[in-house]
């Protein structure tokens, strides 16, 4: 038989998508105000913003981006740039995890661009912005004069940063004080009778390693003990890389019994290298690291943790950056959590 041409029969999808009438009548509210409650207006009670969200969820809501887009100019999309150097296990993916969530029930979503060793870190960031592809952008790994972040202030893009500068520009930022980190480090390797200090630190264009290596130095001086920084590898130059260089540091006269590391896997990697020689954690050398996600214990009961809480940092720029966006007031620009001790294991 010749096969059967008769066309199938369509369904007019768009007839059927929920729009907000849908979820209007379902909940009895102005059309207006179920607009508003699911933009997470301020003046929209959470009462009835969490009725709201939950009953576009169960009629399978989703705004028409196309739209929206032509009604108000915006994405509704938040970009997160980040380098693919950063420590993957621990810090970024926690950071993922907490402005993600940050985002839910509002009308934002996430995209992560990533950023390679060998592109100019210029490259998403005028992508983004010349392409009105995001609303905003979070970044990291600030430096202290920042190219892209002068670019986005001078274009007026809405920005926030996970680290700050010294600019002279007022800009949305949360960081953790890694001065701090680097006085408590250091004080507390003093304190359990270490004798010489080390410090691998992060790549000295970063903002975050010159307040680290300040920090670090700075208590070291203050207390009369010698130390040293890391000068062939950084705490983000791979486990492989760190390992060597550390080893190679343990057959040279003097190493240090002391060390201060500014990442998860350089501490693994730290802790390894230095057991090599022979030495054992806690008795004859101890190490203060710092994490994002608890790890570390898992590794070896002895390390010397401070807490970074990046999932506080991820949700402060997520809603500071909306704010920022949606022109509402905002009274926290800015936020730092400053570290007040290191946890000691058994």
């Amino acid at each position: 038989m010749p096969p059967d041409h008769t066309p199938l029969p369509t369904v007019d999808s768009e007839a059927e998508r929920p729009t907000l009438k849908t979820i209007a009548a379902a909940t009895g509210l102005a059309v207006a105000t179920v607009s508003r409650a699911l933009k997470d207006a301020p003046d929209i009670g959470e009462d009835t913003k969490r009725r709201v969200r939950e009953t576009a969820s169960r009629l399978g809501y989703r705004p028409n981006r196309a739209g929206v887009r032509l009604r108000t100019g915006k994405t509704n999309v938040i970009a997160l740039v980040l380098s693919t150097e950063t420590d993957v296990m621990n810090h970024t993916s926690r950071l993922i995890y907490s402005i993600a969530n940050a985002l839910r029930g509002t009308a934002y979503h996430l995209v992560v661009m990533p950023f390679f060793p060998d592109q100019d870190p210029m490259e998403p960031i005028r992508y983004i912005v010349e392409t009105e592809s995001a609303d905003g952008i979070i970044l990291n790994q600030t430096k202290e004069d920042d190219p892209r972040i002068r670019y986005m202030h001078d274009h007026g893009f809405p920005f926030a940063a996970h680290g700050r500068t010294a600019m002279g520009i007022d800009h949305l930022y949360f960081d953790f004080d890694n001065e701090a980190f680097g006085r408590i480090g250091a004080r507390t390797l003093v304190e359990t009778g270490r004798k010489r200090l080390f410090l691998v630190a992060p790549p000295r264009a970063h903002m975050y390693a010159r307040h680290m290596i300040v920090g670090f130095s700075d208590e070291a001086a203050l207390l009369g003990t010698p130390f040293e920084l890391a000068g062939s590898v950084t705490s983000d130059s791979g486990g492989d890389a760190v390992e060597a260089a550390v080893a190679d540091r343990f057959t040279l006269p003097n190493p240090p019994d002391g060390i201060l590391v500014g990442s998860t896997t350089a501490a693994m990697a730290t802790i390894a290298a230095v057991e090599r020689s022979g030495r054992v954690l806690g008795r004859d050398f101890d190490v203060v690291a710092k994490e994002a996600i608890a790890v570390l214990r898992r590794f070896r009961q002895d390390i010397l943790i401070v807490r970074e809480d990046v999932g506080r940092a991820g949700e402060f720029l997520a809603r500071a950056l909306i704010a920022a966006i949606d022109k509402q007031d905002w009274t926290e620009r800015q936020g730092l959590e400053v570290p007040v001790k290191v946890e000691r294991g058994r």
